[in-house]
């Protein structure tokens, strides 16, 4: 009897020096926690920050990235417009000068027929 008790308090004694070389999962867990909670309140306020910066673009007047010129056209540049005539007085077709100005066939019509209204 009196051999079972020295052994259990022997236990006893033993199991509570391991108790404190242990980890603490529960710790380790929660420590996660807040890391990624915090993560979570940056990554929101970072995206809410962004947001609020692009509402404010979009509601400054003539600023406006989403929609297209007025004319319905992109301007084209002074040098391709001469490229297109070079070409044309070369005597290539509207499909190649627009391969090789990378511009649609119509712009490449509409540039040519401006040309020719307009006295040089």
């Amino acid at each position: 009897m009196v051999m079972t008790l020295i052994v259990l308090l022997a236990l006893s004694v033993v199991l509570f020096l391991i108790s404190f070389f242990r980890q603490d999962h529960a710790h380790l867990v929660e420590q996660e926690l807040e890391d990624l909670s915090l993560k979570f309140f940056q990554e929101t306020y970072q995206i809410k920050k962004r947001l609020q910066t692009l509402e404010e673009e979009f509601m400054m007047p003539g600023a406006d990235p989403l929609l297209p010129n007025p004319s319905g056209k992109s301007p084209v540049n002074e040098i391709v417009k001469n490229q297109v005539l070079a070409l044309f007085r070369q005597g290539l077709s509207f499909e190649q000068i627009a391969r090789q100005s990378a511009l649609p066939v119509n712009e490449v019509k509409r540039i040519i027929s401006g040309a020719m209204q307009t006295p040089e």
